[in-house]
């Protein structure tokens, strides 16, 4: 039976009223608890796993100043240890600089992103400008240490992989911050990372070496302020994007923050090598889109082949049904009205031109794969599905980019899952030798879950179902980093 040791809950005024992100599967929790021998519900935990699972997840603990989008919650980082078959849990909120001030205000005192900036009663962060970093998209491992990261941009905040004891922000941390989907190299130890914000040259690229030293940091030159949201990158490129999804220039002159798609401008790609200057970038163009979350890239010839998530409809219409208010906001949470399609594009590096390719027909987002195969050639992908209409996923594809093999895995009526990182297996052979490790939110029992799928088996489902111990509210991102990197440094940089 699991041991559960209470260490905190934070005091909230937050009321959910008709807001379709503030109850069910979203519904926010404001506990932090250890938890350590955890109840196994079905199955065993396998003893050829070992590591930690870190998911990032939204939860507001003051009530919006005016109408609350999901994004504006505050981070919160959820820790699964699993080793010798056993399995321990802890959470803590993020501590960040916003939600401090707010605690020690008893309210809310940052504009969230559906508000007037006006309605700030501080200078904010990020790209945006007026809105509080609250440093809850993202979350990866590196040089020994956990770093979250909001998705317009923030200071970074860096904890203690295993404890989530808080470590403050990088010393690196530049001026204009760090965007959600920093990308580490396992076979280097480099984090590489980029920003964006309002003001020339509009984004920057760089790169934290595995000591944790900022060693390279350049401008990308943008035709005015753009919306990125992921990178990529190859052994020796990183890859960086001008998509025609922005905010209406008009708009933002008057201060107002909204984002419009203009079809007559192509998808743009930045490719810089790795160390490279302004002057070795070069573009390329491709149809217009919009992509949220690449999968993997890797050189192959003269080409760089990149995959990621078309959008058919990155400007969706409002969404039919919603609460008053919340129309457009559950349109662009809906993978299903922008339709988002498994993709590859093929950049040529001695003729400059550009292909595509469509890889799945299927709505799928918020892509994995083994990241020991991070900026190389890889076969195997593994794609959440959506639930329609709402932000949360019921399933996964698993996919053979080499024979076109699929098969999927889908979870019962009332349980939504996370993003799911691939594990591998103690000792793996083969590159889908491990595990998807996944938490789910349980609406028929109004508890979690964690759930591990074994990748070589993946139709088979979950090889066993562990109980959490509390209710998670849903979120975005999530990684694995293994206990063996963990515990001999290698997270610093494997030997070359």
């Amino acid at each position: 039976m699991s041991t559960v040791t209470h260490i905190r809950t934070l005091r909230s005024d937050i009321e959910a009223g008709d807001h379709p992100y503030l109850q069910g599967a979203w519904t926010p929790l404001l506990e932090e608890v250890d938890a350590t021998d955890l109840t196994v519900l079905s199955g065993s935990i396998p003893t050829d796993i070992d590591g930690v699972y870190l998911r990032n997840t939204q939860n507001p603990v003051y009530r919006s100043i005016g109408r609350y989008h999901p994004f504006d919650g505050d981070g919160m980082i959820h820790m699964l240890a699993l080793r010798d078959g056993r399995a321990h849990y802890r959470n803590r909120f993020v501590q960040t600089k916003g939600l401090g001030a707010e605690i020690e205000a008893n309210r809310r005192l940052w504009a969230g992103l559906m508000e007037d900036p006006a309605l700030s009663t501080r200078p904010g962060w990020g790209a945006h400008g007026a809105i509080k970093d609250a440093s809850s998209t993202d979350v990866v491992v590196h040089a020994g240490k956990a770093l979250t990261a909001y998705y317009q941009c923030g200071e970074g905040y860096r904890l203690d992989p295993m404890t989530l004891e808080q470590l403050g922000i990088p010393p690196w941390s530049p001026l204009d911050g760090i965007s959600a989907h920093m990308k580490v190299d396992e076979a280097t130890g480099e984090l590489l990372f980029f920003n964006y914000s309002k003001h020339a040259p509009y984004m920057h690229y760089g790169v934290v070496d595995r000591h944790d030293r900022l060693v390279h940091y350049v401008p990308i030159p943008l035709p005015g302020p753009r919306l990125p949201h992921d990178m990529a990158f190859t052994e020796h490129f990183a890859i960086l994007n001008d998509f025609p999804l922005f905010w209406d220039p008009e708009l933002l002159k008057q201060g107002k923050h909204v984002v419009k798609f203009h079809p007559e401008l192509p998808s743009r790609f930045a490719i810089i090598p790795r160390r490279g200057q302004v002057q070795d970038i070069r573009w390329f163009e491709a149809a217009p889109t919009f992509v949220l979350h690449w999968l993997n890239a890797y050189e192959q010839g003269d080409e760089i082949i990149l995959d990621g998530y078309f959008e058919e409809e990155p400007e969706p219409k409002n969404f039919d049904g919603a609460p008053k208010g919340y129309e457009r906001m559950m349109s662009y949470l809906d993978q299903y009205k922008m339709k988002t399609r498994l993709h590859r594009w093929r950049f040529n590096l001695k003729t400059g031109t550009t292909t595509e390719q469509r890889l799945d027909d299927r709505t799928l987002e918020f892509g994995m794969f083994n990241q020991r195969y991070a900026g190389k050639p890889y076969r195997y992908a593994y794609s959440a599905v959506q639930v329609p209409g709402w932000f949360l996923f019921h399933g996964y594809v698993k996919h053979d980019l080499q024979t076109g093999e699929s098969w999927e895995v889908r979870l019962p009526d009332g349980q939504f899952a996370s993003e799911a990182p691939f594990a591998p297996r103690i000792g793996a052979k083969d590159e889908d030798d491990g595990y998807l490790v996944t938490f789910v939110t349980n609406e028929n029992t109004q508890g979690s879950e964690a759930l591990l799928i074994d990748c070589k088996r993946f139709s088979d489902g979950p090889v066993c179902r562990i109980a959490l111990p509390h209710k998670l509210c849903s979120g975005t991102h999530s990684c694995w980093a293994p206990g063996a990197d963990l515990r001999d440094g290698l997270l610093s940089g494997r030997p070359a």
